[in-house]
């Protein structure tokens, strides 16, 4: 194990032989940091964390520490960091803030500059945060999704495999699988590209445009467009889209922008200057 004179381990923390450990790193308390593991300059880890391995953590980079959380009185929570993931410079994960629960990122994940995942989320393999974006407390995200550049993603809410949110966006509701929203956080349809990129076959996407019409933009009652939607579903990954609905949400569904929404350069009216005194 390569370690800087400068970096401190506690007593308490197992972290494999073959791991690299920079300059001014602190490794605090009881974690636990598997094979092939870099951490650069100034990293921090604390408290009952558990880093799989092969991750690459990137300068000042904090990870476990307590819940940005008024109600936090000390509870024993954990912080668990899957495989292979890229953690880059500045960001924060902090453990949960419930008695014996956990804050998790899965598999592969990668979060890019300045990033925050807060107390108690739930990221899936392969998710992607864009540098700046900040998850509140309890969000779920699923598997592969993309989460761009300064989005802000509101407590509790849930955001489904392979959706795409728009650089900037405020995100207060749940964002269905498969989906994208545009800056305004408003779903403006299928994710294609992504699926495409990610094998989909053609079938499973026709499956899915055809469920988002009945679901998004039939003009049906809720209830009613999830009961016509189970019955078309045909593939695992459009019952999976119908499922989302299904489940009880904290905080309701984000809007779907419907194709004669107004354009961008008619949300606010023009500025009407005075004339000109002659």
């Amino acid at each position: 194990m390569r370690v800087h004179p400068t970096a401190y381990i506690h007593p308490d923390a197992i972290v494999h032989p073959s791991c690299d450990i920079g300059p001014h790193v602190v490794i605090e308390g009881p974690v636990r940091i598997g094979a092939h593991c870099h951490l650069g300059p100034s990293v921090v880890v604390m408290g009952n964390t558990d880093i799989g391995p092969e991750c690459e953590i990137h300068a000042h980079a904090v990870i476990g520490d307590v819940p940005q959380d008024r109600k936090y009185t000390g509870a024993i929570s954990y912080c668990r960091i899957g495989q292979g993931c890229v953690i880059r410079e500045s960001v924060t994960i902090h453990r949960a803030s419930i008695e014996q629960a956990t804050t998790i990122i899965g598999n592969e994940c990668h979060l890019m500059t300045c990033s925050h995942v807060a107390h108690d989320c739930i990221l899936a393999d392969e998710v992607t945060l864009v540098s700046g974006a900040l998850l509140g407390g309890h969000v779920q995200i699923g598997s592969q999704a993309i989460i761009s550049g300064n989005v802000g993603i509101h407590q509790f809410v849930r955001v489904g495999q392979l959706a795409m949110l728009g650089g900037v966006a405020m995100i207060s509701r749940d964002v269905p699988p498969f989906t994208m929203t545009d800056h305004q956080g408003e779903i403006i349809g299928l994710n294609a590209v992504g699926l495409a990129r990610r094998g989909i076959s053609n079938a499973e996407q026709q499956d899915l445009k055809n469920l988002f019409r009945v679901i998004c933009r039939s003009g049906m009652s809720h209830s009613r467009s999830l009961e016509l939607a189970q019955e078309l579903a045909l593939t695992d990954l459009g019952r999976q889209f119908v499922e989302f609905f299904q489940v009880d949400t904290q905080r309701g569904f984000c809007r779907f922008r419907g194709r004669k929404s107004r354009s961008r350069k008619n949300l606010v009216p023009p500025v009407q200057h005075p004339p000109l005194a002659e």
